[in-house]
């Protein structure tokens, strides 16, 4: 009985292993049968950088062209939305961030999809804390000066933002609701247009990550007044933090990710995912992302999935707290 039991126990094991190696062999054989299409739910800007420095990668790893499109509007949903529809076959993807995977949930009265259950997480890519960025011209000399000239006219100041639902956006709001100040938000299909927009003074301020404003500060057409994060940028040290500034505590993200459709087979996550682990992590890519202040994650589709778990009600709470709402 005894070596019964033990024969069964054996064979069991192999198969598993028997799986296991299949399930590696088949994720590492899977290659794209046509070309394959990177949606960017928004134009020009780093979440677009992001898709065009990995696009050739990906396509010099697995024989086939990746073409990246541009489907901007509603604040990400529509882009997001094709990939949500598209076929789980490995052959769509979508390059996602803050708004469209977090933030709309709250920020919408109705979403048409739910990110948890209709996307699956590939890696989280990058994330980045963002500048306070505003017009020379308009004479702000720091973050309390800033603030308190909005609160002198509070009909004067406007801000652009890259898309409605972006942490461009809501991290405006939450510098508003923290320092009790007001500024018409000006929502724009991208960071192309809504820098475009503040150098030529028709929206005094903004917030954005460094890949989208460090030409135009060294230039001298745009100016910083404060950052994010919780600690300084490295290329701009004498640029202070915002709670430095005295918004105590204050802290906002940006981050961009790849995902598919929910439904497509694991073989296909994974093989995407090692690549992008790679491609992340090579040294031409790493020296790209490091000058635009990217932190490289590369984490895995679980990692990446619990993000999105947490980001939700994070971003939620500051909604609610301000009172946000889509235009």
């Amino acid at each position: 009985m005894k070596s019964h039991l033990k024969l069964a126990a054996t064979v069991a094991l192999a198969a598993c292993a028997a799986t296991s190696a299949w399930a590696q062999t088949a994720a590492s054989d899977w290659r794209p049968s046509k070309p394959v299409r990177i949606i960017v739910p928004i134009v020009g800007s780093t979440n677009d950088v992001l898709a065009r420095l990995i696009g050739p990668e990906l396509q010099k790893a697995l024989g086939q062209p990746f073409v990246v499109e541009n489907k901007p509007g509603a604040g990400g949903n529509i882009g997001a939305l094709e990939v949500v529809r598209s076929a789980p076959d490995g052959h769509t993807l979508l390059i996602g961030y803050n708004g469209p995977l977090a933030i709309n949930v709250t920020l919408f009265d109705k979403m048409p999809y739910d990110p948890m259950k209709e996307l699956a997480p590939i890696t989280l890519a990058v994330k980045a804390p963002q500048y306070l960025v505003v017009n020379p011209a308009a004479g702000f000399t720091d973050v309390k000066d800033f603030i308190a000239k909005a609160k002198a006219n509070p009909t004067q100041y406007s801000y652009g933002s890259v898309a409605m639902g972006s942490a461009s956006h809501l991290t405006m709001e939450m510098m508003k609701s923290a320092a009790s100040f007001h500024a018409t938000h000006i929502p724009y299909r991208g960071a192309g247009p809504a820098v475009t927009d503040l150098i030529a003074g028709n929206v005094q301020a903004g917030f954005f990550v460094p890949g989208n404003v460090q030409g135009f500060v060294k230039e001298g057409r745009l100016k910083l007044l404060a950052s994010t994060g919780t600690k300084r940028f490295p290329s701009t040290p004498d640029v202070p933090t915002l709670a430095e500034s005295g918004l105590k505590d204050f802290e906002a993200t940006s981050w961009i990710g790849l995902l598919a459709p929910a439904g497509t087979p694991p073989a296909i996550i994974n093989r995407y995912h090692d690549e992008m682990v790679r491609i992340l992590n090579s040294p031409e890519i790493q020296k790209r992302l490091h000058e635009m202040e990217f932190e490289i994650v590369a984490s895995t589709p679980k990692q990446f999935s619990d993000w999105i778990g947490t980001e939700i009600p994070r971003w939620g709470k500051v909604i609610k707290s301000t009172g946000a709402k889509a235009e």
